[in-house]
């Protein structure tokens, strides 16, 4: 009697606990997602140092909150690095990343290794490049319009150069390149493009090639220009970014030309604080601020939609070409509306 009794006591315990269990499990399921259920993105950048990538992690973060994902960020400085990052985003549970890669030309290792895991793959910034070293169009890419925004670089310094009444004859462009990467090229041929459409004459714009894209190696090349041409009174300074223009700008200080003689305007924003900030002004006038805000929160939105729905980026290719020129006048109120 006693055995039948107690049978029946761990009989009603049983289906106490299983009903509380199952009222466990349908209150997760309704409040929100486990963290092993919880879908994962990752996002691997080259240089995490630079606040551009910062911010692009900051939005990517916001699109996790809005959406309810998350997302691991990862460093990728080198190729090495890149494919080890790749091993860690498939052993996390991960279903795809973004990467803006250190090497373009890594692009075939980084599919390969991508296909082998089944993780689907957004890339940002900057383009993959196959074997060939031609461009990988079927793998989908968010980027700013990078002959748009060299265009408008183009149009701010010929605008800047007519409010300050500069003789064109005594002025020359300093074109500070970098045409093995194709996002550099096509800001610098953009910029080129309307500063002749405005009417610069072609034969003095004088194009530099730089070895590293830094303040460093666009002084060395812009230093090399420089003696080349010493009749030039004025200079106009293009180059892809903040810090090859910067490098022309201290070139030009070191060849003894006054600030009121070079016009500068950089590509990026986020490296342009600093010279903005002086309390004397310099050669450098101002900078594009593209939308790294958009970049990060758009891609992440978009990979997660691709992952949940199905719905693969289309068109492949998404050119973002919105920018703000940061001058020494609005600098900080637009910086602090990116999260700058």
């Amino acid at each position: 009697m006693k055995k039948r009794t107690f049978l029946k006591s761990l009989l009603a315990s049983s289906l106490i606990l299983g009903g509380l269990s199952i009222s466990i499990n349908t209150s997760a399921t309704l409040f929100g997602k486990s963290d092993d259920e919880k879908i994962k993105i990752g996002f691997l950048v080259k240089q995490p140092e630079e606040p551009w990538f910062q911010t692009e992690w900051t939005f990517a973060d916001k699109a996790g909150k809005d959406y309810g994902f998350e997302v691991i960020k990862i460093a990728v400085p080198d190729g090495e690095k890149t494919l080890n990052a790749i091993d860690t985003i498939a052993a996390s549970g991960a279903k795809g990343f973004v990467i803006c890669t250190p090497d373009p030309k890594l692009g075939s290792a980084i599919m390969a290794k991508a296909k082998s895991y089944d993780l689907k793959v957004i890339t940002v910034d900057d383009q993959f490049l196959n074997a060939k070293g031609e461009p990988m169009t079927d793998v989908p890419l968010v980027m700013m319009a990078a002959t748009d925004i060299g265009r408008r670089q183009g149009e701010e310094l010929y605008k800047e150069m007519q409010n300050r009444k500069w003789d064109i004859t005594e002025t020359a462009v300093m074109a500070i390149t970098a045409d093995e990467l194709d996002t550099a090229r096509r800001r610098v041929h953009g910029s080129i493009e309307s500063l002749t459409k405005l009417g610069f004459p072609a034969e003095k714009i004088y194009r530099v090639p730089t070895k590293t894209n830094d303040i460093p190696g666009a002084l060395d090349a812009a230093n090399s220009l420089l003696v080349q041409h010493p009749e030039v009174k004025k200079w106009l300074i293009v180059g892809m970014n903040d810090n090859t223009v910067l490098g022309g700008v201290r070139a030009t200080e070191g060849q003894g030309f006054s600030a009121d003689n070079v016009i500068a305007i950089g590509i990026n924003g986020t490296d342009a604080k600093n010279e903005l900030a002086k309390t004397k002004p310099t050669g450098f006038f101002g900078s594009l601020l593209p939308s790294p805000d958009v970049h990060g929160y758009h891609t992440a939105e978009l990979l997660y939609k691709w992952i949940t729905k199905g719905e693969a980026p289309n068109p492949t290719y998404l050119e973002v070409a919105n920018t703000v020129l940061l001058t020494r006048k609005n600098y900080k109120e637009e910086l602090a509306k990116k999260g700058l």
